[in-house]
């Protein structure tokens, strides 16, 4: 007797022999390996008013251009504070705590071109201290004052393009895995900080993605759209708000869905009320 649940069912087929690849898969097959790669991409919609507001505030008080992606950096500063899985470097199959919460900001010197700067114990700063240091960092490099940025430009310039991967991998290898400081070849001790954000809303993009290079050694990258007026729902009716896309790319050896998620709600949380981080006077508490 056969039972009602079996009924219809057949034996599995046997194994037959593989058919050549052909239309899409075979072109496919040609140009892509499996994958590898650890990385996972998120974006995170916000309601920027109260974000604007106080930057718009915060200008007039100080005198400061504090800008969105200045912000964004101070909130991802916060959010690697709320999530002590991303305050970890990687080497040697092991992971060690980051002594301090760096963010490393990718900006665009005179003449359009991008370097960056990393802001060291972001965390513990404000968002005009912030501001400040990257001004100033960002006006040495295009002065040609910054000796150590100029001592790595030189020696990337004189390298041949087959060689300049592994010079970077080199470079990562030392002042990363082994977490050296080598001031006297331009390279400097965990040179792109626990985090790093850039900023494509300058060029009026609102999303934007992009890859994590392996010589960075970072466990997200976040870049910051522009904030532009878009109808959106609240309170049962469509409004018309400034919002502001953040996306992300993680490195998955860092961190998983969840870590990814609880740095999402702290970067959101401050970007909906920076008052409640920020001092009126004095450090970040």
């Amino acid at each position: 007797m056969v039972s009602p649940m079996l009924q219809g069912r057949t034996a599995p087929p046997r194994t037959r022999r593989g058919t050549k690849l052909h239309g899409w898969r075979k072109l496919a097959g040609s140009f892509w390996d499996p994958p590898d790669d650890p990385q996972f991409y998120g974006d995170l919609e916000l309601d920027a008013g109260n974000l604007m507001e106080y930057l718009h505030g915060l200008r007039q008080r100080t005198g400061t251009h504090v800008t969105v992606t200045h912000a964004v950096g101070r909130a991802v500063a916060h959010g690697l504070d709320c999530v002590p899985d991303l305050r970890v470097r990687l080497a040697r199959g092991r992971e060690y705590e980051r002594e301090s919460t760096d963010v490393f900001f990718i900006v665009a010197a005179e003449g359009g071109e991008l370097t960056g700067c990393k802001v060291e114990r972001a965390n513990e700063k404000s968002l005009v201290e912030i501001a400040d240091e990257l001004g100033s960092s960002r006006q040495s490099i295009s002065s040609g004052t910054d000796t150590s940025f100029g001592k790595a430009k030189k020696i990337l310039d004189l390298l041949p393009p087959r060689l300049l991967r592994s010079a970077m991998n080199l470079s990562a290898w030392l002042t990363s895995d082994l977490n050296l400081d080598l001031p006297a070849l331009g390279v400097r001790r965990q040179a792109f900080g626990g985090a790093m954000i850039t900023s494509v809303g300058m060029w009026g993009i609102t999303r934007a993605y992009s890859p994590l290079a392996g010589y960075y050694r970072v466990p997200v990258l976040v870049l910051v759209g522009a904030v532009t007026q878009r109808p959106v729902a609240a309170a049962g009716e469509v409004v018309i708000r400034p919002m502001l896309t953040l996306t992300a790319t993680f490195d998955h050896r860092y961190a998983d869905g969840f870590q990814a998620a609880k740095f999402a709600q702290a970067v959101q949380a401050y970007c909906a009320d920076p008052s409640a981080f920020e001092p009126s006077d004095g450090p970040v508490r």
